[in-house]
């Protein structure tokens, strides 16, 4: 364990380099310009896709800032710019908008392939800590980076500069979101497998259970053969249907605990008289992140699904909510 001193300095020293990288996104703010709304623009009106290109730790970045777009309606893909000059040019077409970062603007790198690229003709937007670059000069819109020191005491480690470029691409993803109208939806479209994408998703239909699955029985079935039912599906409950397969009512095991304790004749008791009449019920088409919510409110760890007409179309209960992902 370090010293007490040691500890501290341990501390300062992290706490200055997030209040060194904290200055440098603060001084971007000036620089969301008429530069930084036309970069915007030709993203917006690209037929393509967003090509990302970076080498280095700004190749990382620029992977991350390529995601970032894609995952919210901004096509894009990263490209590392040692591979294109060997063939992953190709995979630049004149509809696309090419994105490139670079602190210095003259990696040697980009600039190989710089070129090519305006051979093109493909709008290039740059993220360059160095307006007067090669780079930058090139660019139709070259957006300003640039920081006044890195958190690296030895001012050499990319630090407060990636972090600066991060933040910029950032800016620009939000703001296409934002103008490209992209929902809450939208975005769970583009992340099916998540958390967020089950939750907005996922209908009552693709989950619940169906056809003999269903646990049910007609107004007027005697308690004893209203539990073989429960038990046979095993949903803890069962529906009360009329003759019209309406729902009139649910007999859960909570209606059951208390059932027994009122004594009742199990053998000669019709489950009308015991039951929940109406009960609460859901659709198909409702969320399943809904039905959740229904439940937890009403204090009920089962649902039955009905249709427009209140008829019994299917039932879930809390576990097949839990296996489905939704809570």
């Amino acid at each position: 364990m370090p010293a007490a001193g040691e500890a501290q300095e341990i501390r300062r020293l992290g706490c200055a380099v997030l209040e060194t990288e904290a200055q440098a996104i603060s001084a971007l703010c000036p620089r969301i310009d008429g530069g930084f709304v036309r970069a915007c623009r030709y993203m917006l009106e690209c037929q393509g896709r967003v090509v990302v290109l970076g080498m280095g730790k700004s190749g990382h970045i620029g992977g991350k800032i390529a995601a970032t777009l894609a995952s919210t309606g901004t096509p894009a893909f990263f490209v590392h710019p040692g591979e294109a000059s060997h063939g992953d040019l190709g995979m630049i077409t004149a509809k696309d908008v090419v994105l490139a970062l670079s602190n210095s603007g003259e990696t040697e790198e980009m600039l190989t392939i710089l070129p090519l690229i305006k051979r093109l003709g493909v709008p290039l937007i740059c993220l360059t800590g160095n307006p007067r670059s090669t780079l930058a000069k090139a660019a139709e819109v070259n957006i300003d980076v640039s920081v006044p020191k890195e958190a690296c005491p030895l001012g050499l480690a990319p630090t407060a500069s990636t972090t600066a470029a991060l933040a910029m691409g950032d800016a620009l993803a939000v703001a296409l979101l934002q103008s490209r109208g992209f929902t809450v939806e939208d975005f769970a479209r583009s992340h099916p497998a998540g958390t967020l994408g089950r939750r907005l998703l996922l209908h009552v239909g693709d989950i619940m259970h169906v056809g003999d699955a269903v646990p049910l029985v007609q107004r007027g079935t005697l308690l004893r053969d209203t539990l073989v039912e429960m038990s046979r599906k095993g949903l803890g409950m069962t529906a009360v249907v009329d003759g019209a397969h309406r729902v009139v009512g649910i007999f859960t095991d909570g209606d059951l605990r208390r059932t027994l304790d009122r004594s009742v004749d199990i053998h000669t008791t019709p489950v009308d008289l015991v039951m929940t009449a109406g009960g609460i019920t859901g659709r198909t088409d409702m969320l399943a992140a809904e039905s959740l919510r229904i439940m937890e409110e009403n204090r009920i760890n089962a649902l039955l699904i009905v249709d427009g007409d209140h008829r019994l179309v299917g039932a879930l209960n809390m576990h097949d909510l839990l296996r489905a992902g939704v809570m």
